[in-house]
């Protein structure tokens, strides 16, 4: 018996350090590469005032911090399962808006997107730095307030020595009144709704604008992937809004396979494709990081026939 008990340990063990390990490789990969954006944007003034470059840095910043707290949470379930709930409030708080705001940002990304190609005379008057700055503020505030709520309800609805216990550090672990479920359905169930009907719109018309507008096959062709690639990315980030309603519904025996499956789709995979769908396809990001490497390595600080300003 003794034996058997040792053995299930050491599986769960082997298990536990295989995912983590996972988790934190691809946390690590992907906050360097996005790293790398960051510093190409904050050294490059000519980024600092266009609309589409501004949205793409505060999304790869997001990406940062949500995976950053993301695996964080992950090692602790494993390393240190009980944790205090006041500390756990704060993690789960930043992250779930983080985790939010990446839909959101990639809806009002498109709308960006369609207006350059759609409305291309009033795109520099509508979409503005000061606008695009509002746009983000007003992302962070809509997550907030119903990551809020969840600490407001649990106020209300639990002794206030919970907030000094020590818990799995979990959502459905703290937020498991009905009230938060039914406040989680509502607000999924409405953020959903937003994203989708800003995708079918604003994707739709900037792709039969592609179509008809652009002469260029070549160039045609890359605008319809480029819209693809956004299109299945919004998708996989649609799961976050549904992934806690199959925590609930999954097999028991199934329940740890499928859930660390569902985490990697819903919180690694969008952001892996982030910096190659705005960054590595995007010109004008792709000449300043061949000249800052140029720069780094000693080599001239030329890309291909075009000669780049020093990064200041």
């Amino acid at each position: 018996m003794n034996s058997t008990e040792d053995l299930s340990r050491t599986v769960d063990s082997k298990d536990a350090f295989i995912k983590s390990f996972i988790v934190v490789s691809f946390g690590i990969i992907i906050n360097y590469i996005n790293g790398s954006f960051v510093f190409i944007f904050s050294r490059s003034p000519v980024f600092y005032m266009e609309s589409r470059y501004i949205l793409y840095i505060h999304l790869v910043i997001n990406d940062m911090i949500m995976l950053s707290i993301s695996v964080t949470l992950n090692i602790m379930i494993y390393a240190v399962p009980l944790v205090n709930v006041s500390t756990c409030c704060v993690l789960l708080l930043v992250g779930s808006m983080t985790h939010k705001n990446t839909p959101l940002s990639l809806a009002g990304m498109a709308v960006e997107r369609y207006i350059a190609i759609c409305k291309p005379l009033r795109h520099s008057q509508i979409c503005t730095v000061r606008r695009t700055y509002m746009l983000i503020i007003l992302i962070w505030t809509v997550t907030f307030i119903p990551e809020l709520a969840d600490i407001v309800i649990l106020f209300l609805t639990r002794p206030l020595t919970i907030f000094t216990s020590r818990m799995l550090c979990y959502p459905l672990a703290i937020y498991n009144t009905s009230y938060h479920l039914e406040k989680a359905v509502a607000v999924n169930v409405l953020f959903l709704s937003f994203v989708w009907i800003t995708l079918i719109y604003t994707y739709f018309r900037v792709f039969f604008a592609a179509k008809t507008a652009t002469t260029d096959p070549v160039s045609a062709k890359k605008a319809q992937n480029t819209i693809l690639l956004h299109g299945v990315q919004l998708l996989f980030c649609m799961m976050s809004y549904i992934s806690p309603l199959l925590e609930v519904i999954l097999l028991p025996n199934d329940r740890s396979k499928i859930l660390f499956s569902n985490y990697l789709i819903t919180n690694i995979l969008p952001r892996f494709l982030t910096p190659f769908i705005y960054g590595i396809r995007d010109q004008k990001f792709v000449s300043y990081f061949k000249m800052y490497f140029s720069v780094c390595t000693g080599k001239d600080n030329k890309v291909g026939d075009v000669s780049l300003p020093m990064l200041k």
